[in-house]
């Protein structure tokens, strides 16, 4: 920690560090541990970018159109040609860690367009954008990727960063990469120069820990999708696997007043979410103790069976499913 607070009295740390370091003064534990997460690394900075840095040469081929991603230095440039013409961009954006996919944002003409491919952790290389699946382009300009409307700009950038949209107009010159503190706990800002001044009224915080099962659900659901957002725009297929709030919304055992069964009871979001059935074990038995309530199968490996991974097709990974059951053979997926 000694090394970024140096950077920040010799005024060359970037804001992200700058703002961990302010929230870490009183923080420690979270302010540390939380930009090295996921969340934390939702959004990277081309130049920042590992995949992109480890991978200095990507190809794919889709039809006719010959994609390339090559790496320059800081900068990365992703091309794609018919045989006849080709575009080639700098890459702004990488979205996403990479655990599942990585996919690209791009501006061209003064418009921003997500890649058409992305790249896959589990093949090591370049595959069709999940949402691009299904689509064939009609030109060189759709085969490049997908114009983004400015609800899908606003939508994407403040999920994956911080401080990059503002009610609903991005700001790409405020951009921090990744969801950082501010993110989550909106008011920091105010927070710290309460806290500065001595204004212990005005320092006061949501207290997100205190929040229902329901307020926790619509509240991670603004970026995972709520159960309203899925059940009213879909999808409505195995697709919606990977939206936790309304799985979890859809199991048998939700209920929207018991703390025990919402998100952050057994994911930290300021630390790295866990890997392994074992390490959810303890947050079964919290509700599900005692002779009436115990598995008659077995005692440990809970989600193994009660929350299954679900091979979604084209995404290269399988998610966890978090409309807790009993799941039986054969049976269709519960949508």
């Amino acid at each position: 920690m000694l090394w970024a607070r140096a950077l920040v009295i010799l005024g060359v740390v970037c804001p992200a560090v700058a703002a961990t370091v302010t929230c870490a003064t009183c923080h420690k534990t979270e302010a540390l541990s939380q930009p090295a997460t996921s969340m934390g690394y939702a959004l990277e900075l081309v130049s920042d970018c590992t995949i992109l840095r480890e991978h200095p040469r990507l190809t794919f081929q889709y039809g006719r159109y010959s994609y390339t991603i090559t790496r320059q230095g800081e900068r990365s440039i992703y091309s794609v040609t018919d045989g006849t013409d080709t575009i080639s961009v700098l890459i702004g954006w990488a979205f996403g860690l990479g655990s599942a996919g990585q996919t690209y944002v791009f501006e061209r003409g003064g418009i921003l367009y997500e890649s058409r491919v992305s790249f896959y952790k589990a093949i090591a290389g370049l595959d069709l954008t999940f949402g691009a699946l299904g689509t064939t382009p009609k030109n060189l300009a759709q085969a490049a990727g997908r114009e983004m409307t400015q609800e899908d700009v606003t939508g994407c950038f403040a999920c994956h960063s911080t401080d990059a949209v503002r009610g609903f107009t991005f700001h790409p010159e405020d951009l921090k990469a990744g969801v950082l503190c501010e993110n989550c706990h909106t008011l920091a800002p105010r927070h710290m120069q309460a806290v500065m001044a001595g204004d212990a009224k005005a320092a006061a915080m949501p207290h997100l820990a205190g929040m229902t099962a329901e307020e926790t659900n619509e509240f991670c659901g603004r970026c995972h999708r709520t159960w309203a957002d899925i059940a009213a725009h879909g999808p409505h297929n195995i697709a919606n696997v990977r939206f936790q709030p309304y799985r979890l919304t859809n199991s048998k055992c939700y209920d929207a007043d018991d703390k025990r069964i919402r998100c952050t009871a057994c994911h930290n979001p300021h630390e790295e979410f866990l890997v392994g059935a074992s390490n959810y074990d303890a947050k079964c038995q919290a509700c599900h103790s005692g002779k009436r309530k115990s598995c008659r199968v077995a005692k440990q490996g809970c989600t193994n069976c009660h929350m299954p991974k679900i091979e979604l097709p084209g995404a290269h990974r399988k998610f966890t499913d978090h409309q807790i059951r009993i799941v039986r053979a054969g049976e269709r997926y519960p949508e």
